[in-house]
């Protein structure tokens, strides 16, 4: 199972830091289960948190109770229902603390800004702040698309292994948006290569035939997130690219250390 991104911390480090101890525990064996795709076995649980059975036992109890975690026929523990309204709110606050940086992106590059997160195997746009520019683009808060056809699908899959999203274009297919759409899994990883190589995404008239798109991921951000700018080909040229990917570059960390010190 992979390592969780919290830690299972004893109890003198709970008392030393004013926290209550069962719900860290609660919390990181949620973070467990996510990390290992939303299901898992008690005895998985215990392996990787090193928490006794028992105490696992009754902590899932409780979140089952409370419907964060559901019991499978197959006796494993899957998340719950409950969470996806938490999520729901979760992104929608991100979104909210976004949208400044996103004003700063349009005011420096004059194209539209969007952040855009990775939910399941979709792509979810959760902010946007318009160019002053008059052009109606496909992005609007709250859609959902495939991530092979984005700038914002390629700069969160590129720190993705490529097992895994090989997994995820099988499960969604790669249905072409327009006639320049990477449509099959090599050219995707080899498109993904570049984006790691390069440190940021371009989408060339693959999501919407005349609208480039540039992305870079957030760095650290508490859940996948990307942000990028949108514009017409005719604006964001290869010369205009060579000045905006490092105003995105810079915006994305900057945003990541706003959301770090905020805690969210």
């Amino acid at each position: 199972m992979p390592t969780s991104s919290a830690s299972t911390t004893d109890s003198a480090k709970s008392a030393n830091g004013g926290g209550v101890q069962s719900l860290e525990r609660a919390f990181d064996l949620l973070e467990r289960m996510a990390d290992a795709g939303g299901e898992v076995g008690l005895s998985e649980l215990s392996a990787a948190s090193g928490l006794p059975l028992p105490t696992i036992h009754r902590l899932m109890r409780t979140l089952v109770t409370c419907g964060y975690v559901r019991q499978q026929p197959n006796r494993r523990y899957a998340l719950g229902p409950r969470l996806i309204r938490l999520g729901e709110s979760a992104s929608r606050l991100l979104g909210t603390w976004a949208r400044p940086y996103l004003a700063r992106l349009v005011e420096e590059t004059g194209e539209t800004a969007n952040m855009a997160l990775l939910d399941g195997d979709e792509i979810v746009y959760v902010a946007q702040v318009p160019s002053k520019h008059s052009m109606r683009m496909f992005t609007e808060v709250g859609r959902r698309v495939l991530p092979h056809s984005t700038g914002v699908g390629k700069a969160l899959l590129a720190g993705v292994p490529d097992d895994e999203v090989r997994a995820l274009l099988g499960r969604t297919g790669m249905p072409a948006a327009t006639e320049r759409t990477i449509t099959t899994p090599e050219a995707f990883l080899a498109a993904l290569e570049d984006v790691r190589r390069l440190g940021y995404a371009v989408d060339d008239n693959e999501q919407e035939i005349g609208v480039r798109c540039l992305a870079v991921s957030v760095p650290d951000s508490p859940t996948a997130a990307a942000i990028s700018i949108s514009g017409p080909a005719g604006r964001v040229t290869e010369a205009a690219t060579e000045k905006i990917v490092p105003i995105l570059q810079q915006t994305a960390l900057e945003l990541s250390e706003a959301l770090a010190n905020s805690g969210a």
